[in-house]
């Protein structure tokens, strides 16, 4: 059965996202944001949880937070209140009590897909009672993990979720962090975005009574900052390159174009 995920976790030392692995004797900022002291985010997170009127719940990949070093989801469970984390490959009845919710405020699954209608559009449709106490659902892990968590997920939530979607241009090349001081890592398509900034530009919209700006600026200024050191680290930092591995039909289709060249 997938759990809720408690969000005062404790951030284990392999998800730094301002350097690589935490190497054994490193000192780290345990009763704050669980990084190492040197890139220490505390500075920029919000004195105390931000409290919503929207409900953020995150079905997160099992592995999202011991495998990916630069996962977002620590940071988050930092500034929001509301925040529900789910470990687990798909969301069904049992996965939590939150859904469906037991009233008829609506769910909105933020994912890019054909059927999901742009979200400032739906706020713009929705009137502020029908989207009062709204419960926001994200799904967090690699583009193929989401992508199969959605497929699994979707015969459950496809009976009460509505479908959104912030912009996404997939005919364009993503930035990386190097190109935008909001990116982690490399985004397969223009508009794909972290899980934190996702949620972010999503309460700016949601939140009433224009709350969701500062909530929002708030949001981004910590992603800002995981950002800028990663990015540092990575340009002081010296990679010998990756070895390209060849399949062993395209050197047996080169070696053949060379025979009948005459060159072997």
């Amino acid at each position: 059965m997938d759990l809720d995920f408690p969000v005062s976790f404790s951030v284990s030392d392999d998800e730094d996202a301002g350097a690589a692995a935490t190497p054994p004797g490193r000192a780290i900022c345990h009763t704050g944001c669980g990084r190492p002291s040197r890139v220490c985010l505390c500075p920029h997170l919000p004195p105390s949880p931000l409290h919503t009127s929207t409900t953020v719940v995150v079905l997160h990949h099992p592995h999202a937070l011991r495998r990916n070093p630069l996962s977002t989801l620590p940071l988050l469970a930092r500034c929001l209140a509301n925040l529900h984390l789910l470990p687990g490959r798909r969301l069904r009845l049992s996965s939590t009590p939150l859904l469906p919710p037991p009233s008829p405020n609506p769910v909105l699954l933020l994912f890019p897909s054909p059927a999901a209608t742009d979200l400032a559009s739906w706020c713009r449709s929705t009137p502020p009672s029908a989207r009062a106490n709204t419960t926001l659902l994200l799904i967090d892990g690699t583009w193929n993990q989401a992508r199969e968590m959605h497929a699994a997920s979707l015969p459950f939530l496809s009976s009460f979720a509505v479908p959104v979607s912030l912009p996404v241009d997939s005919g364009v090349d993503g930035d990386s962090m190097f190109e935008s001081e909001l990116v982690v890592r490399k985004e397969p398509h223009k508009g794909c975005m972290s899980t934190m900034e996702a949620v972010a530009r999503a309460l700016r919209l949601l939140e009433p009574e224009g709350n969701g700006a500062g909530v929002e600026e708030t949001m981004v200024s910590v992603l800002r900052a995981m950002v800028a050191f990663q990015a540092e680290h990575l340009q002081n930092r010296t990679v010998k390159p990756r070895v390209k591995m060849r399949k062993k039909k395209d050197i047996k289709w080169e070696e053949e174009m060379k025979r009948n060249a005459g060159l072997v």
